[in-house]
């Protein structure tokens, strides 16, 4: 990919959709693009936080793993998104997550030293920024706050409404089952319990990937309790 691709596409990121001409060539300079593999780990918990990305393609999957070796999905990052973009404000940062593809995936990374020394020397910038992190945050606090105070089922069909269309009660789900059942911190096994119970209330059925909304009222009713 040429260096005009690459503008482009971080002028099409939201983070740095205000960034004027000379500010994203310089970001451009210090950028790549990354492709992955279904599967292929970008960077691991631990390793030095020397980058952060912009995913252009594909669904990115955050996590970590508990002493005991268990794996909690943290976050899955969607086409469009940034992350790890904080990181570059702490002085030898680490990331605190694995990041894995969770399909073919393109990505940008950005070297965070640099865009740093940028901000330093652009108020508006770093406001701007600082704006889009708290934007970020506040929907971290409402999810803590959902997982900490909703029951399984409830956060199960909020997670099933917010990724089904509007104009359709048929869809298909976009990550495996136990990648949704870690992101909502349910059991894989008490996740197959919720659905077979929400399929026995005929309120929906679940075939494979497949999801039909049979009673969405009563999907909106549970996810407001």
């Amino acid at each position: 990919m040429d260096s005009r691709s690459l503008r482009e596409a971080l002028a099409g990121s939201h983070l740095f959709s205000e960034l004027d001409a000379a500010q994203l060539e310089r970001v451009r300079r210090h950028s790549h693009f990354i492709d992955m593999v279904d599967g292929e780990s970008l960077f691991f918990q631990g390793d030095d936080a020397a980058h952060f990305y912009v995913v252009l393609s594909g669904r990115i999957k955050l996590s970590r793993v508990s002493p005991e070796g268990k794996e909690k999905v943290v976050e899955i990052i969607e086409a469009g998104a940034t992350f790890a973009e904080a990181l570059m404000f702490m002085d030898e940062a680490h990331y605190p997550v694995t990041a894995t593809a969770l399909m073919p995936s393109r990505v940008i990374g950005i070297n965070c030293r640099d865009f740093k020394a940028m901000l330093r020397e652009s108020i508006e910038t770093c406001f701007l920024l600082l704006g889009r992190m708290s934007q970020r945050l506040r929907g971290l606090i409402s999810e803590i706050d959902a997982l900490s105070l909703d029951s399984g089922t409830r956060r199960t069909v909020t997670y099933l409404l917010h990724h089904a269309p509007d104009d359709a009660d048929e869809f298909e789900l976009q990550v495996a089952k136990s990648v949704i059942a870690s992101r909502l911190s349910v059991k894989p096994e008490t996740f197959s319990r919720i659905l077979r119970n929400l399929h026995e209330r005929e309120i929906l059925t679940i075939d494979g990937r497949k999801v039909t909304i049979l009673d969405r009222d009563a999907m909106l009713a549970i996810g407001s309790d």
